[in-house]
């Protein structure tokens, strides 16, 4: 009777265990895949961001940096500055919701980057210009769901896959990203492309908080098998509290603004 009770009694913790961790997950509390996108997106970016950064570009044989400064209003703005070296100094990438634009003063040329240029390399590193102006947005352009649970850095994710919608222009043809549960915080991403090849890989480490906000801000993307080669992003600077003006991001202030 009792070899009995017992094994009822070990049904019922096998079968009730999984339950339970669903319903006090943070997902079955009515965050959908989406939504922790979303939270993540926000926390990343902010209604307003003004930062200062370093990419440097590394290749098997030589390596380079470029200083810049970057601004953003929501997903719609954003303008990228060079500060540095002394040839790419000034100039300048505009995004106003679905066009892009490149200010170079060497040729004092306005120059439209056409949607067909989005998947290139932006400055000569493992970026695409899609990646730096975040021309589509990861939460209109792509469809969201859960593919599972990983730690990373000892840290709880959620891991979401995203699914380009079928009228959406984007680059990718998939993205799995890995979020943490505990602060939303993007600490790897996988960027395929449409026949499913792992394309580029992105890691995000050296969590600090800058503004007010705790973000990663040691970012690297390696591309898949190109050995010897990545981009590193270093963020030195973050302001996430002053806000900044839509008429701030204009072809006329891309040629002034310091």
């Amino acid at each position: 009777m009792k070899s009995k009770t017992r094994y009822l009694l070990y049904l019922k913790i096998v079968i009730l265990a999984p339950l339970l961790l669903i319903c006090y997950s943070p997902v079955a509390k009515g965050q959908t895949a989406k939504e922790i996108v979303q939270k993540m997106d926000d926390n990343m970016r902010g209604e307003y961001t003004t930062q200062e950064m370093t990419m440097t570009i590394v290749r098997p044989t030589w390596e380079r940096s470029v200083s810049m400064r970057a601004w953003s209003r929501g997903q719609k703005y954003s303008l990228i500055l060079i500060t540095a070296p002394a040839k790419e100094k000034g100039q300048a990438f505009l995004k106003r919701d679905k066009e892009m634009w490149n200010w170079a003063p060497s040729i004092d040329r306005m120059i439209k980057i056409p949607p067909s240029m989005m998947a290139q390399s932006w400055m000569g590193s493992d970026f695409t210009n899609d990646d730096l102006v975040k021309e589509s947005s990861v939460i209109v352009d792509y469809d969201h769901s859960f593919i599972g649970e990983e730690q990373i850095e000892g840290r709880d994710c959620y891991k979401i896959k995203l699914i380009p919608k079928e009228d959406a222009a984007v680059v990718w043809g998939k993205i799995i990203v890995w979020i943490t549960k505990r602060d939303y915080l993007e600490l790897k991403v996988e960027f395929y492309d449409e026949d499913g090849y792992l394309m580029n890989t992105q890691t995000l480490t050296d969590i600090k908080t800058m503004g007010g906000r705790t973000i990663p801000t040691h970012w690297e993307m390696i591309p898949t098998d190109e050995e010897g080669k990545k981009t590193v992003i270093s963020i030195e600077k973050s302001d996430f509290n002053t806000p900044i003006p839509e008429s701030f991001f204009s072809q006329q202030n891309m040629k002034r603004v310091r």
